[in-house]
């Protein structure tokens, strides 16, 4: 909608602004972050109310009982208050005739619709399991094929659709990988990102700042995607129209922020599944439409880490009948080896600072 100020610039020639991305960028994630810091207090005590809260597992599903009981009953589908930030602040900054921003903006809506059938079954059945894995991914696999018919019909996707690319090259690896093999591309990246984020999605403040510090870094590299001189002096795939998705990450930057105003520890609220399947699709339907898909096991680091560490514990458990970790996901590990829950999250936070340092580094390196 702002965007289109810029065409009074005639009339009042500071408003020629609103044309610039990274005025965009920073005006979307501004309002997403006040937004949250807005509507945040509300919807915690609407969610009190309604004693929607958190279901926390026993000793018996081996889970660190006597540092997480007393979350139980702390407010969740908090994964609601990103989207509708996240929703109102794109739809406010961003161009509105956009088809990259509204393919990101309706895989974040997608996911985190999933994500909310799984939350409201946990409330419905006052236990923690919620909405069957095989059900998460039909349906996330259901995303993906609309995914794929989206990106090969559209025009400013149907070059680059089927393209395999890779950090450190210049050229793609495979020029094109056929519809089936695009597909089954697109929903590991897709599946992989969004259940990634949800298993990191364990103690106060974890998964909203590893979030934070992977949109900030797809925020980079959306606008160099979108920009035909940086794209050609990066050696990176130039999309016309991608940059754009800089301001939908802006508005994902703002809306983690200040999500984790109110999630940090003490948590007044969680994420919920609403959230985490969100934070998640959004992140991977930008690396599949930047084709930077690859990158993300670099920029993603810490979410990578926590999914391998579920990975090797159950092939490990079920070949030997032994655990490689005291539990897993592996920050529940370091809880259970005397570090606190701040310590665990700050070292984490570090951490994937530092693999989007890395991430980025990589835009040289070619």
């Amino acid at each position: 909608m702002f965007y289109y100020l810029h065409e009074w610039m005639d009339v009042f020639s500071p408003l020629r602004v609103f044309q610039y991305i990274t005025v965009r960028g920073f005006g979307a994630a501004a309002t997403a972050f006040v937004m949250c810091l807005a509507v945040g207090p509300t919807l915690i005590t609407y969610l009190q109310r309604r004693k929607i809260g958190q279901h926390v597992r026993t000793a018996t599903d081996h889970v660190a009982a006597p540092q997480h009981a007393p979350k139980q009953g702390t407010p969740t589908m908090g994964g609601l208050l990103i989207i509708v930030a996240v929703l109102v602040s794109v739809l406010l900054w961003a161009r509105p005739d956009n088809a990259f921003v509204w393919i990101a903006l309706a895989t974040m809506c997608f996911m985190g619709g999933v994500g909310l059938c799984d939350d409201v079954l946990k409330q419905k059945g006052a236990n923690a399991t919620g909405l069957r894995a095989r059900y998460k991914l039909i349906m996330q696999a259901v995303w993906a094929v609309i995914m794929v018919v989206l990106l090969v019909n559209l025009p400013a996707t149907r070059s680059s659709a089927s393209q395999l690319m890779a950090p450190f090259a210049k050229e793609p690896l495979v020029q094109d990988m056929g519809i089936f093999f695009t597909f089954l591309f697109v929903a590991i990246v897709l599946l992989g990102a969004t259940n990634a984020v949800n298993l990191t999605d364990g103690v106060d403040g974890l998964a909203i700042g590893c979030s934070a510090s992977v949109a900030l870094s797809y925020l980079a590299l959306a606008y160099v995607a979108g920009h035909a001189a940086l794209a050609g002096y990066l050696l990176v795939p130039y999309l016309a129209g991608s940059g754009e998705l800089a301001v939908f990450c802006g508005a994902l930057l703002g809306a983690c922020l200040g999500f984790l105003w109110f999630n940090c520890h003490p948590a007044r609220i969680f994420m919920g599944d609403t959230g985490s399947l969100a934070l998640g699709g959004s992140i991977a339907a930008v690396a599949i439409l930047i084709k930077q898909e690859l990158l993300l096991v670099i920029v993603g680091g810490v979410f990578v880490v926590e999914a391998l560490s579920v990975i090797v514990q159950v092939i490990s458990f079920r070949l030997t009948g032994r655990r490689v970790f005291a539990m897993a996901p592996i920050h529940h590990h370091f809880e259970l080896k005397d570090w606190s829950e701040t310590q665990v999250t700050v070292r984490f936070w570090i951490l994937s600072i530092i693999f989007a340092l890395l991430g980025l580094l990589t835009l040289k390196i070619r």
